[in-house]
């Protein structure tokens, strides 16, 4: 079963959540929060699998309270929902510790897939989406460092074969597309992927995106 808190500071919001859950063999909601200290004070408490954050809330934010959340070393993963008019947060978010983001206009399969998604530890954001979205606004909002990709400890640790999946993750492409690219097995891709996220520290594909654009292997097109 799929804990789920809800963090929304529209009551109407938060009903379309808890119905949609409520409705989903294996999924539960199991508290509501109407603004970031409420769902940081909830997570403490109920050790949800999931938090579905919003971002605009009076008082602490979801941009806060998903740091403070993440920062508390629980079990708890944050799947931030936004707007695109509010992609300027989705950078900000990531980087709190987030494990990925959708838009709030996500069709129901969509909500769920992704809670499914970040409580069995993947990204929500699926590599065509994230492509999609790099695309778009990467120069806004996933912009490289000055750092350079040698000065970036994380990427030195890698192998060769290991940085060039790391850059094919960066820009989107799929475990399929990454086989088919390098001639390897998709098992093979696989666990090339699960040794990047574990030597750069990244939760997911989504952070690992984040990796990619900071060391400079991977920028965003002009």
């Amino acid at each position: 079963m799929t804990t789920v808190l809800i963090v929304d500071d529209q009551p109407m919001q938060r009903l379309g959540f808890r119905m949609l859950l409520e409705g989903t063999p294996g999924m539960t909601p199991v508290g509501e929060a109407s603004h970031g200290a409420e769902a940081v004070r909830l997570a403490a408490e109920l050790h949800p699998d999931v938090a579905l954050m919003d971002i605009r809330m009076p008082g602490m934010d979801g941009l806060e309270a998903t740091r403070r959340i993440v920062a508390a070393g629980g079990r708890t993963r944050v799947l931030i929902v936004t707007t695109f008019d509010l992609d300027e947060y989705a950078h900000d978010g990531l980087r709190a510790g987030a494990s990925g983001f959708l838009l709030k206009d996500a069709r129901p399969e969509e909500i769920i897939a992704g809670i499914q998604a970040v409580a069995t530890g993947d990204a929500v954001v699926a590599p065509r989406l994230t492509r999609r979205l790099l695309d778009a606004y990467a120069h806004q909002v996933l912009a490289p460092t000055d750092t350079s990709t040698a000065e970036d400890p994380r990427v030195a640790k890698l192998s060769d074969r290991e940085r060039e999946v790391l850059v094919a993750v960066g820009q989107g492409w799929t475990n399929a597309e990454i086989a088919g690219h390098f001639v390897l097995s998709e098992s093979t891709v696989k666990k090339h992927v699960g040794r990047v996220l574990s030597k750069i520290g990244a939760r997911d594909r989504v952070q690992a995106v984040i990796v990619a654009y900071d060391a400079g292997l991977v920028r965003a097109k002009p």
